[in-house]
């Protein structure tokens, strides 16, 4: 259930919004960057010779 915020729903939900926003943003960037890592990792146990 909604509560009534009056004038302040624009501004209220506009801030839910954009916290939403930049919690995305942030758990995209956070798995970008795992990915990244997990790729650098296996890259130097391959060239050290450590396969598996």
């Amino acid at each position: 259930m909604m509560p009534d915020l009056g004038k302040y729903a624009v501004t209220v939900l506009g801030a839910y919004g954009a916290s939403l926003a930049l919690i995305a943003v942030l758990v995209l960037a956070v798995a970008w960057r795992a990915a990244r890592v997990k790729r650098a990792l296996r890259a130097q146990e391959a060239r050290m010779g450590r396969h598996g």
